[in-house]
């Protein structure tokens, strides 16, 4: 008989975002007249840029014919794209990282979830709470002892090292679900605390391109030490839309060691080559080829639109909600609006209140941990017209 990794069990019934989908979709059914509009899950609603649309498009056509037929690519990532990713992203932002440290992926959410098969489960691992739930699930899923780091009010939802010895640190900035950054001196005492611990941060950068403030770091390899302490991880789905079509990146230093249980080192790059290689058979040629195309100059003029636009829709949210009397967080680094909920509610009421009242989905702070718990989060990734049609709902409603 076979048996079951029983610490599957030990997960919530549902993963979050399916359990509002479903709710939602109950409420539709129900409502069939009402337009319901979703500021709920993360996801884009503008299209692609059009210069990785003709990208894709040219690439297809070089599958089409023997001559620039591509099959398998490399497991880390095809040269053009790792190397626009080492000069944009890093060199020209003064930052030393090399092609030999990148790892191009199917996204960000992979790569948090995946990580994890590179260290041993009886490391002590450290969560921020409020949390995206793939950083928690899947260590409990692997069998490691969680530790909590509580973020609330008081600290802005922004971590601060905690008093205990943590082996893993998960960190998010801008924040998801909160919308709050970890600035240059709180990330500076994030490094030391790791190298005072022997411990990796896995830090998730995947809004990064949404910062707007001078002293917020895009990359925790702005800080002195971190290439001795950190994972860095990366996404192209909002950044450029990708979220249907998937890549990302992960940035894991040469040099960068963990211990065997003798005390030995062993090199973290080296080891993340050789589970890609055996478990993953690398991004489509096609979808890096659009991704390539993000860091054309044509690209990047699109992405910066299109990020405006999310960050537009962010300060109408933002503005509206606080003019009708209620308190938010959040939306100026990040496409998320961080909402306190009214009249003592709990984040599961008050989302029944929002999808009764004005037919308008979000997302239960309580969802993403304990701290969450009385907050709500809010996105920006609807379209300007929805977006503007349910910050007037709600300023009615409320």
């Amino acid at each position: 008989m076979a048996f079951v990794n029983e610490n599957f069990l030990k997960l919530k019934q549902s993963y979050l975002f399916a359990e509002v989908a479903k709710l939602a979709a109950a409420f539709k059914a129900a409502n069939p007249d009402k337009k319901v509009i979703s500021l709920g899950i993360g996801d884009v609603t503008l299209p692609l840029p059009q210069a990785c649309i003709e990208a894709m498009h040219k690439a297809v056509d070089d599958m089409a014919d023997s001559k620039t037929f591509v099959g398998y690519g490399p497991y880390e990532g095809f040269d053009f794209l790792v190397s626009a990713i080492a000069k944009n992203d890093f060199a020209l932002q003064g930052i030393d990282i090399s092609v030999g440290e990148i790892f191009v992926s199917d996204g960000a959410k992979s790569d948090t979830g995946n990580i994890g098969d590179i260290f041993a489960t009886n490391n002590i691992v450290a969560i921020t709470d409020p949390v995206y739930p793939v950083y928690n699930d899947t260590n409990i899923m692997a069998g490691r002892e969680v530790k909590i780091i509580p973020c609330g009010e008081e600290t802005g939802f922004a971590p601060v090292p905690p008093d205990f010895h943590a082996d893993i640190v998960y960190l998010c900035s801008p924040n998801n679900p909160t919308g709050s950054v970890i600035k240059k001196d709180l990330l500076k005492a994030w490094v030391d605390y790791a190298i005072k611990n022997e411990a990796i941060i896995l830090y998730d950068a995947a809004y990064e391109k949404f910062i707007c403030e001078d002293d917020v770091p895009h990359s925790i390899y702005e800080i002195e030490g971190a290439k001795s302490c950190a994972i860095e991880f990366r996404s192209f789905s909002k950044t450029a839309g990708f979220t249907g079509t998937r890549c990302g990146y992960s940035v894991i230093p040469k040099g960068l060691t963990a211990k065997t249980r003798g005390g030995e080192k062993a090199d973290l790059n080296k080891i993340w080559y050789r589970r890609q290689s055996t478990k993953y058979n690398g991004t489509s040629y096609i979808i890096q080829r659009g991704a390539a195309a993000v860091y054309t100059p044509q690209g990047q003029e699109q992405i910066k639109a299109t990020i405006g636009y999310y960050l537009e829709n962010a300060r109408i949210i933002r503005e509206a909600v606080t003019a009708a009397g209620l308190e938010c967080s959040g939306g100026v680094n990040a496409p998320y609006i961080w909402l306190k909920c009214p009249n003592g509610m709990t984040s599961w009421e008050f989302y029944d209140e929002l999808l009764n009242r004005c037919a308008i989905v979000g997302t239960p702070g309580s969802g993403f941990g304990e701290m969450g718990e009385g907050f709500f989060r809010l996105t920006s990734f609807g379209s300007r017209e929805d977006t503007l049609e349910a910050v007037e709902r709600i300023k009615k409603a409320f």
